[in-house]
């Protein structure tokens, strides 16, 4: 094995010694943390690396920079409201009961598209090791897994895979953790030869502004931090939040400058895949630990996702709509999007129907600033509304191959 192969497996090892070792398992902070943590870097993040180094080049660090403040944004709107709107006793703001209302229909909403999303993943990165790497081939294995996910919700409902909801986190985040070890020693490596990349950007200010738009979906998931109230206080969501945002923005920018300054990345070469075959040139071993990653993770945050859609259409209809029937809703929709639309254009659906919650998020934050008088933070909450139904209207998919 190369010595950049040592380092990946090395630093993958200690990554999973550390997440899975009893002092960060007892400890509540982390606990929670995990949640939005794993929601934020799941495979959307070996998505993005290629997608971004190919649409911006050198500049690619500072897009991903935009996205992570844009995410941070909205995650200090849903803080807030954990503080003060979570307290609010049911009827004493219309206004806020109602947007709460039409924000958990967009969050159901936007659960249905990333189920898609994430199965979609699951698929291509399923068939991207074996003879059988194609589209239709993956858009058949996530088939099977639609079908499998309506069955699992059916018969057995998704509480199952609590168990073993924290042995996928510690396996993804211990993943990365080689990969972005495999990246160093490749990067600096590069460096010493005087031979890393410096590609111009592939797009113009408008069109890189609507593809930062429709790739929020790779950095959302903080929000998850707001809805395990019946587990952690509001102060320690919070901090986990905060401390889950933070990790995300060191991880996802020093990837990017790694990723984008030592590979260039050809627009008829860019693919939902692609960082599969980059990473072979840095070590062997890295494509087969991701991909191993990447299962897990997608698998799990369906069935989350898949879950909490269910419960948000039982809870948004009164009992009339029940979870199994949400379910078939939900597998019929993912279905539609598989053999319908690209993962790009899928990406970029989540995307806004994501942007679409935050921007009902940060109005409500916006209405209880104003209630508190405290206009600034009002004025705020209120542009950070603007940019998240702008992202909702105007997010534009990445252009690419799809398997």
């Amino acid at each position: 094995m190369s010595f950049v192969g040592l380092v990946v497996l090395a630093a993958t090892l200690a990554g999973a010694g550390l997440f899975l070792s009893p002092w960060m398992l007892r400890s509540e902070l982390w606990r929670a943390t995990v949640t939005p943590l794993a929601s934020i870097i799941g495979s959307g993040f070996l998505v993005l690396g290629p997608i971004l180094a190919h649409a911006f080049g050198m500049w690619a660090t500072t897009a991903m920079a935009a996205l992570c403040i844009a995410a941070w944004g909205f995650g200090a709107a849903i803080r807030y409201n954990i503080a003060y709107a979570e307290p609010l006793p049911e009827g004493e703001d219309v206004l806020v009961d109602r947007l709460e209302t039409f924000s958990g229909a967009a969050l159901a909403g936007a659960y249905i598209v990333s189920v898609a999303y994430y199965l979609n993943l699951f698929g291509a990165f399923g068939v991207s090791l074996t003879p059988f790497n194609g589209a239709f081939e993956g858009r058949a294995l996530t088939s099977a897994m639609l079908i499998g996910l309506l069955a699992l919700g059916w018969f057995k409902g998704f509480t199952a895979m609590e168990k073993v909801e924290m042995l996928t986190v510690a396996i993804k985040l211990a993943v990365i953790a080689g990969l972005v070890a495999g990246l160093a020693v490749y990067f600096f490596d590069r460096a010493g030869a005087g031979a890393l990349k410096f590609s111009a950007p592939h797009l113009g200010p408008w069109a890189s502004f609507t593809l930062c738009l429709g790739l929020i979906v790779t950095v959302q998931g903080f929000e998850t931090a707001r809805y395990i109230g019946g587990a952690h206080t509001a102060p320690v969501r919070i901090r986990a939040m905060r401390l889950a945002q933070g990790l995300a923005v060191v991880i996802y920018l020093v990837y990017t400058v790694f990723l984008s300054f030592s590979f260039s990345v050809d627009p008829g070469a860019l693919s939902e895949t692609a960082i599969i075959d980059m990473m072979a040139v840095v070590a062997p071993l890295l494509p087969f630990l991701l991909v191993a990653a990447a299962l897990a993770a997608q698998a799990s945050a369906a069935i989350a996702d898949a879950g909490g859609a269910g419960g948000l259409g039982a809870e948004l209809t009164g009992g009339r709509l029940s979870p199994k029937a949400s379910y078939a809703a939900l597998v019929a929709a993912g279905l539609a999007l598989t053999w319908g639309s690209d993962i790009f254009t899928i990406i970029s659906y989540a995307s806004r129907a994501f942007a679409f919650y935050y921007a009902l998020q940060a109005t409500i934050a916006c209405r209880l600033a104003l209630r508190r008088d405290e206009r600034p933070k009002a004025m705020i909450f209120g542009l950070i509304a603007a940019l998240g139904l702008a992202a909702a209207i105007l997010g534009a998919p990445a252009e690419g191959k799809a398997g």
